[in-house]
């Protein structure tokens, strides 16, 4: 049985009834010694003025932390916690509230902190890559040819794809992103998925001047049973989920790799088990609850495949909302070799009541 709770109420009326016993008390003892009644008076005033100024103390002192400790929040001191957390009471209750605001505070405003940093590092990049090219052109440094042109353009395109998927973050974060479900076939889908992948990252390496700004040499393979699979969901955001994964295992893969996009039926109607496999370094145990953070591109030795570049660590992030969007879940497989990623989205949603 856990600690027994005791409200501010039953405290304020065991108070009024021990002040009641003490006057009372001390009456009877007047009485039967013939004690003078102002004398009597006194000490039961006094007695009384004891308790309650005990029992004030107790429930006004977390109430001035509590003040203190909002008034540094509200001037952007999320470091500081009230100390009353654990009382059984009303006082506790709003204690371990106020301590949990503030941390939801602090982790926003680092999460603010690291979203700034973050995006002015990756903006930096191409830009000044962008500069680069551009004030040699200007000068006479070098030519504007065709092969100039191409590597500009690449930085462009870089910086494109960045700010559309900060784009779909703020969409993310706004929550203004309908979720349109629809009954639809799971291997032409998916097909055309891996496609337009191997297209985008071909036109990429054109674009580049063959520079290594994408990878070209991993094997995208399908893998869908039974082949007249079909499912129930959002195809946009399935797309993002399917892309932004595809994308991840590709830049991880060792040269010449494999990556395996695996299609189930699930156990409910239009329900779908989905898994990327790839065969690069794998997760530790200990990042794998972080792999779906933003901004988080892991902490393993040389995690991206020679000809990757980088990427800007919010696809996992993208495809967990897009997830959690349809109810479903996402998280890392254990796996013999590389990384598993594996997708169930719930299908058909079932009518309430």
């Amino acid at each position: 049985m856990g600690p027994v709770t005791i409200s501010i109420k039953t405290k304020l009326g065991t108070l009024v009834v021990v002040s009641v016993f003490i006057t009372t008390g001390l009456l009877l003892v007047a009485l039967r010694t013939e004690t003078e009644l102002r004398f009597i008076t006194v000490f039961s005033v006094i007695a009384t003025l004891l308790l309650t100024q005990f029992v004030a103390h107790g429930l006004t002192a977390p109430l001035d932390e509590m003040n203190t400790v909002a008034k540094g929040i509200s001037h952007g001191d999320y470091t500081r916690r009230v100390r009353g957390a654990g009382r059984r009471d009303e006082l506790g209750d709003l204690a371990e509230t106020i301590n949990r605001m503030a941390d939801d505070l602090e982790a926003v405003d680092r999460h603010r902190k690291e979203l700034v940093a973050n995006v002015s590092h990756e903006l930096r990049t191409p830009i000044a890559a962008l500069r680069a090219v551009l004030e040699n052109v200007v000068d006479g440094v070098s030519a504007a040819d065709p092969e100039t042109m191409r590597t500009a353009l690449a930085q462009t395109e870089r910086l494109g794809r960045l700010v559309e998927t900060l784009l779909d973050l703020s969409r993310l974060d706004n929550g203004v992103v309908p979720l349109r479900r629809r009954p639809f076939e799971v291997w032409p889908y998916l097909s055309g998925v891996l496609k337009e992948a191997s297209l985008a990252a071909s036109q990429r390496a054109v674009g580049s001047g063959s520079r290594p700004h994408t990878r070209t040499d991993v094997h995208l393979h399908l893998d869908v049973s039974p082949p007249e699979l079909t499912a129930h969901a959002d195809v946009e955001r399935l797309h993002q989920v399917v892309a932004n994964l595809v994308d991840n295992a590709v830049k991880h893969s060792p040269p010449h790799g494999r990556v395996t996009v695996r299609a189930r039926r699930g156990s409910s109607p239009g329900s779908l088990d989905l898994e990327v496999v790839d065969e690069g370094p794998g997760i530790p145990p200990s990042e794998r609850h972080k792999v779906f953070e933003r901004f988080n591109r892991g902490s393993v030795p040389a995690p991206h495949g020679p000809g990757s570049d980088g990427g800007t660590g919010l696809g996992l992030a993208i495809a967990r909302w897009a997830v959690d969007l349809h109810g479903g879940r996402i998280g890392v497989a254990e796996s013999a070799r590389g990384c598993r990623i594996l997708v169930t989205l719930p299908g058909i949603p079932r009518p309430r009541g």
